[in-house]
């Protein structure tokens, strides 16, 4: 998992150098959440997931900050049929310098982005429903 959390780290930081209207169809259904309810199976996933992608996102030698964090583990967790919502935020820092933020939740778990997310003010949420691509158990 650790290997596939590298690969999508550096393809989500490919998708960060494009127009953002050329990457938000593949990021899932604009403006539409997904249930917050999950089941045992899917909470384990949800978790090393995360920390697959926090672990790789330390040893990359580009940048793998919020946004290629939350969709590498969005495309991973779409991978083994599991559901997520991407949201993205705009907010402000200590000095009051408008920032942006990324994070993604599958049911009620927060894979990546969970810092400080009173900040942020929600400006687009993108669903993915469950659309397994077909990875056996061991894979999973």
């Amino acid at each position: 998992m650790y290997a596939e959390a590298y690969f999508y780290l550096a393809w989500a930081r490919v998708l960060k150098l494009l127009p953002f209207a050329k990457v938000a169809p593949s990021l899932g259904t604009q403006r539409k959440e997904t249930s917050y309810a999950s089941t045992t199976e899917e909470a384990l996933l949800q978790r090393k997931v995360s920390k697959a992608v926090h672990a790789m996102s330390r040893v990359t030698w580009w940048e793998s900050q919020c946004m290629v964090k939350a969709v590498a583990a969005m495309k991973m967790l779409r991978r083994r049929g599991i559901a997520s919502t991407l949201y993205l935020g705009s907010g402000r820092d200590d000095g009051g310098k408008m920032i942006a933020h990324a994070w993604l939740r599958s049911g009620s778990y927060y894979v990546t982005g969970n810092e400080k997310l009173e900040r942020f003010a929600v400006v687009a949420v993108f669903g993915n429903d469950r659309e397994a691509a077909g990875l056996s158990q061991v894979e999973r």
